[in-house]
C-alpha cells in the first residue's frame, strides 16, 4: 500500500459511525487525523515549533475551526466567490475547541502551537464541531506535542422530555436544550448551554449524560495513542529560577504589599511603577537580554501577596471581604438621539449600551454550512484600549469580542 503508515480507527457514537484516520494525509504536521462522523468529515491537523518564541509571558496557542463552502456544496457569497475571513460561527467554534485543551498543556509551556480544523463534508445530522473537537483531541494526543489529554465533546438535547446525545438535524429544531460538553477521562472540562427554562435537576442530569458519553470516546482516544502516540518532545521551561523569585520577592514584597492596598486601581497601578524601576535597576544585570523575565516575576509577586490576603486575612486586594461586592449603580437614556442607552457600573467597571431596532430588511444574511440563513438580533460587543488605559489603535473586532458578543 503507498500510504504504509495509514491506520483507521472505528467506534459508535450517539448511533452513528465515528472514524479517525491517520497516515494519509498532512505527513508533515506533527499530527494529523482525518475525522468522520456519519458523512461529516473535518481534516484536523497540529503542529508545533522547534524552539520557544522570545519575549511572550503566555503560551502561543492559535486554534483555527476553517468552514470551507463545498463541504455543503455552495458557492461563497462573497464578490470573490471563495472563503475570506472566518465567520463568527466558525470564531465561535474556534473558541469552543480552544477552552477545553488549552488548560491542558504544561503552563510554561511557550513554543508555538498551531491547531487547524478544517471542514471538508458536512452530514446535517452529525454536528461538524463536534466532530473538529473529537479530531483536533485525537491529534494533539498522538503528536509529540506535550499534552495532558484527551478530550471529548457532545452536544446534548431535550427533545419531548428526553436527553438526547448529539440531536439530529430535526431533533435540533424541536430541542429545549442546546447543551456542549466537553471532558477529560475524569473532568467535565467546559460547559456552553441554552435552553427554555430548563430546571437544576434536569440540566444536571443533561450534563452528566454528556460527560458519560465523553468518557467512552476518551478511552477510545487514548487507545489510539497507546497504539501509535509519539513521545512528547522536551521543551525549555519558562517558570523563573526559584532562588532568583525568592530574592525577587523577599526585595520588594513589603512594597508591594502597600502599593495593592487600595480600591482605586489607577492609584494601584502608579505605586506600583517605581517599585517596577527599582526591581529592574537592581536585577536587570541577572537577565540580561531577557529583562522582560523580571515582570513575569513581579506578577508572581503580586499573585503570592493576593492569595495570601484571600487566605490568611479573608480580604480582597481592594479592601472588601470575600462576602462583598463593589458599589453598583445603573443608569438609562445616557444619548439624546439613540433608540435606547444604558450604563451599568460595577467599582471601575462600566459597560455602555446602545439599542437600535430596524426594519425585517435590516437582518443579518448569513453564508455558513448549517441551515441559519438569517439573524435578526445582534449583538456587538467592544473593547476598546482605552477602557482598560492602553495605547492600541482599534483594528475590529476581535475573537474575544465576537465570543463574548454572542
Amino acid at each position: 500500500m503507498f500510504f504504509k503508515n495509514f491506520k483507521v480507527w472505528e467506534t459508535e457514537l450517539a448511533g452513528r459511525k465515528l472514524t479517525l484516520e491517520t497516515g494519509k494525509m498532512a505527513g508533515l504536521a506533527n499530527a494529523s487525523i482525518l475525522a468522520r462522523y456519519g458523512e461529516t468529515e473535518v481534516l484536523c491537523n497540529v503542529t508545533a515549533s522547534a524552539k520557544p518564541r522570545e519575549g511572550v509571558d503566555f503560551f502561543p496557542l492559535s486554534v483555527d475551526y476553517e468552514e470551507k463552502m463545498y463541504s455543503v456544496g455552495r458557492i461563497p457569497g462573497s464578490f470573490q466567490r471563495r472563503e475570506g475571513r472566518a465567520s463568527e460561527k466558525a470564531i465561535l467554534t474556534s473558541r469552543c475547541i480552544d477552552r477545553p485543551i488549552r488548560p491542558l498543556f504544561p503552563k510554561d509551556l511557550r513554543n508555538d502551537c498551531s491547531v487547524v480544523a478544517t471542514v471538508m463534508s458536512v452530514d446535517p445530522d452529525c454536528s461538524p464541531e463536534i466532530t473538529a473537537m473529537i479530531g483536533v483531541s485525537a491529534a494533539i494526543a498522538i503528536s509529540d506535542i506535550p499534552w495532558d489529554g484527551p478530550i471529548s465533546g457532545v452536544n446534548v438535547g431535550l427533545v419531548d422530555g428526553n436527553i438526547v446525545i448529539n440531536p439530529g438535524l430535526e431533533d435540533r429544531a424541536k430541542s429545549d436544550l442546546v447543551l456542549t460538553v466537553a471532558s477529560t477521562a475524569d473532568l467535565i472540562a467546559m460547559i456552553e448551554a441554552g435552553g427554555n427554562e430548563i430546571d437544576d435537576d434536569l440540566m444536571f442530569d443533561a450534563i452528566m449524560a454528556g460527560h458519560e458519553e465523553n468518557k467512552k470516546i476518551v478511552k477510545f482516544i487514548q487507545g489510539i495513542v497507546d497504539e501509535i502516540g509519539k513521545p512528547k518532545f522536551a521543551y525549555e521551561s519558562s517558570d523563573p529560577d526559584p532562588e532568583i523569585l525568592a530574592e525577587i520577592e523577599e526585595f520588594c514584597i513589603e512594597d508591594v504589599k502597600k502599593a495593592l492596598d487600595t480600591d482605586d486601581k489607577n492609584v494601584r497601578d502608579e505605586a506600583l511603577l517605581p517599585i517596577y524601576d527599582a526591581v529592574h535597576e537592581k536585577f536587570d544585570e541577572r537577565f540580561e537580554g531577557n529583562e522582560g523575565k523580571i515582570d513575569e516575576i513581579m506578577y508572581l509577586v503580586q499573585k503570592h501577596v493576593v492569595r495570601a490576603w484571600l487566605k490568611d486575612e479573608h480580604k480582597r486586594v481592594d479592601g472588601r471581604g470575600i462576602d462583598e461586592i463593589r458599589p453598583l449603580n445603573a443608569e438609562v437614556d445616557l444619548l439624546s438621539r439613540v433608540h435606547g442607552s444604558g450604563m451599568f457600573t460595577r467599582g471601575q467597571t462600566q459597560v455602555l449600551s446602545v439599542a437600535t431596532l430596524g426594519p425585517m430588511n435590516d437582518a443579518q444574511l448569513l453564508d455558513g454550512l448549517d441551515e441559519q440563513t438569517e439573524k435578526r438580533y445582534i449583538h456587538h460587543y467592544n473593547f476598546p484600549s482605552y477602557s482598560v488605559g492602553e495605547t492600541k489603535p482599534s483594528r475590529g473586532p476581535g475573537r474575544r469580542e465576537i465570543g463574548h458578543g454572542a
